[in-house]
């Protein structure tokens, strides 16, 4: 499903299960040695996909391991996102030539806990969210879009941004714009404002994605979808 967002140049795997026979490196089993094991499955799994994706654009298979602020610390050339949630894998890559940054995040399809909107969103976006009507949960999907925005956001800058930094636009027709409310500049100097992203929510999850061009960025716009 994720494949569904994002466009040519990347490629993505997903999974809805945790397949036994799943391997680490040894690097990786180090990093998870006394996780639980509901963690040590989704750590596995969503490796499992990084490296069949990374192998469907020619790299071969690497540890993985966690970076700075949690992120994955992908090989040179490469640039990816990763994502779980419950019942739901997913890695997405490209080439660093190709693309600049990804940003993937999955999401049961259910409300948000009790108070987490009033803490990750502004009073634009509660707006936004009351005026549109019911059938999706749109709390989720803006939880979702926010955490989308920080994955492409951190390689990029390596600075924090916080869920008041962005104020997040969704079109319900697929699509949604991210407005960076921090400065922020890419490698190449240009300012960084804001992201493009999709959306599509399917078979009880929520999915986001940012892809971020060298090049295009950020004159070019997604063509929208339409939900399910």
């Amino acid at each position: 499903m994720i494949d569904e967002l994002l466009p040519d140049g990347v490629v993505a795997e997903e999974a809805f299960d945790d397949p036994d026979d799943a391997k680490l490196f040894p690097e990786e089993q180090e990093v998870i040695a006394r996780a639980v094991e509901k963690r040590r499955r989704e750590f596995t799994t969503v490796r499992a996909c990084a490296r069949a994706a990374m192998a469907r654009i020619g790299q071969p298979p690497v540890p993985l391991l966690p970076g700075e602020r949690g992120a994955p610390h992908w090989p040179a050339g490469v640039v990816g996102s990763m994502t779980h949630c419950l019942g739901y894998r997913a890695a997405a890559v490209g080439q660093s030539t190709e693309v600049q940054a990804i940003g993937i995040d999955s999401e049961p399809h259910e409300p948000l806990p009790d108070g987490v909107l009033s803490h990750v969103a502004l009073p634009a976006e509660i707006a936004q969210l009351e005026s549109f009507g019911n059938g999706l949960h749109w709390d989720r999907l803006l939880f979702c879009a926010k955490e989308s925005t920080y994955k492409a956001w951190f390689p990029m800058t390596r600075r924090w941004l916080g869920f008041e930094d962005a104020e997040i636009t969704i079109d319900p027709a697929g699509t949604f714009t991210t407005r960076l409310l921090v400065p922020g500049s890419r490698d190449n100097g240009r300012p960084l404002t804001g992201f493009e992203g999709r959306w599509l929510v399917r078979d009880g999850l929520v999915l986001t994605a940012i892809t971020v061009r060298p090049d295009e960025w950020p004159t070019k716009r997604w063509s929208a979808l339409r939900p399910n």
